[in-house]
């Protein structure tokens, strides 16, 4: 355990020196449900501003360009963690679409609250702001009619709902803490980084990043209920961050102490099992987005995006190299055909817009400003 907490506080030292630090696989979506058509052709970026969260729409064109349409209040308040500087909320999900039910969910991290809306192409409209039973909520994870808010201060905790008619209803029972050290610090390094769930919806995976530098999965019962506890899978030094599913039972997991991106089956009892690795050779390896068999891993540090092929069901990762963004490399989103990549990017509040080509390289399209963005995450591209 003491060899543990030295690795942990060495690889938050190696971020705290960078000094720079959501996607899951949707069910198709539904027809005739009243909430709105999906967000085809859209893309919405979080700007998580302390002084009034908003959500920026663009409209994409059918050369990947966007054009830059409407503001919209969440009627809650942005947040900053003590030591970050592109990443304030130093997580991935933070703002989640949720094609089943064409809503959108946005943390309030300042307020602790998430914000619903519905979406109807590029435009959107609160429907709800919800506690989100915690303090500072920084990710998001849906599947089929089941949702969790992980909140990252006071140890850390996670709070589950249900969707009805458009709304999330809190589930009493579906509250657990997850025990990590309240007083580490820096607050960015130490705070866990993702809720998500396993591709087939039968356990929740929490990243704890430098604060134990582990994964905590929950099986989940069929009514949606979390274990009374955690299965911890003890990663020392790889400080995970943020993942996207692979298959019904896998991730690829983006590490930030090794600065590297890595294959892990979760297994039916609660632990996990790394299948590949493969270092960025960049810094501050914290995000990662998946589109069919191509990953892209997003280096603060270093500025730049990371690619991958994954092969044999995710045991191979062949590297594609790194191309080059705005500064603050921060969270991700690809389109759902696979042609288009957007990365915000914290430093100076930048949307840059990349084609994806069939090898799996990137072609710079532009870049945005996004206003009031500077240190934003949360972007997705329905």
């Amino acid at each position: 355990m003491q060899k543990i907490t030295r690795l942990g506080m060495a690889a938050a030292t190696v971020l705290a020196t960078a000094a720079l630090c959501a996607p899951s696989v949707s069910a198709a979506p539904r027809t005739g449900d009243g909430y709105g058509h999906d967000g085809h052709h859209a893309v919405f970026v979080q700007t998580d501003n302390p002084a009034g969260n908003q959500i920026v729409a663009y409209r994409r064109a059918e050369n990947g360009r966007l054009t830059q349409l409407r503001t919209y209040d969440t009627h809650g308040l942005g947040g900053v963690l003590d030591g970050s500087v592109a990443d304030h909320l130093a997580s991935q999900g933070s703002l989640t679409y949720d094609r089943r039910h064409a809503l959108l969910y946005a943390v309030n991290a300042g307020s602790n609250t998430v914000s619903v809306f519905s979406v109807d192409g590029d435009r959107l409209a609160l429907r709800q702001v919800i506690g989100s039973g915690g303090r500072f909520p920084v990710s998001v994870a849906v599947h089929d009619d089941d949702v969790y808010v992980l909140n990252a201060l006071d140890g850390g905790s996670i709070q589950g709902y249900t969707i009805r008619h458009g709304r999330l209803h809190e589930e009493a029972g579906r509250h657990r803490r997850l025990g990590l050290d309240p007083n580490a610090t820096p607050q960015f390094t130490n705070t866990p980084g993702q809720v998500g769930f396993t591709g087939d919806g039968s356990q929740l995976v929490v990243t704890t990043k430098a604060n134990g530098s582990s994964l905590l999965v929950f099986n989940l019962r069929r009514s949606g209920a979390p274990a009374r506890s955690a299965v911890t899978t003890s990663l020392p030094g790889a400080v995970p961050f943020a993942f996207v599913p692979n298959g019904r039972h896998g991730l690829f997991l983006a590490e930030a102490g090794t600065n590297a991106v890595a294959t892990f089956t979760v297994h039916r009892d609660g632990t996990a099992t790394q299948e590949a690795f493969a270092a960025t050779g960049q810094s501050a390896t914290c995000w990662i987005v998946a589109s069919r068999d191509l990953l892209y891993a997003s280096n603060a540090g270093s500025s730049t995006l990371s690619g991958f092929r994954a092969s044999d069901h995710g045991r191979r990762l062949t590297p594609l190299g790194n191309t080059p963004t705005n500064p603050g490399t921060v969270d991700a989103a690809t389109t759902p055909d696979g042609r288009y990549l957007y990365v915000q990017t914290g430093v100076n509040g930048i949307v840059d817009e990349f084609a994806v080509k069939r090898d799996g390289s990137l072609t710079r399209l532009g870049s945005h400003t996004v206003p009031g963005g500077i240190g934003g995450e949360g972007i997705v591209a329905p």
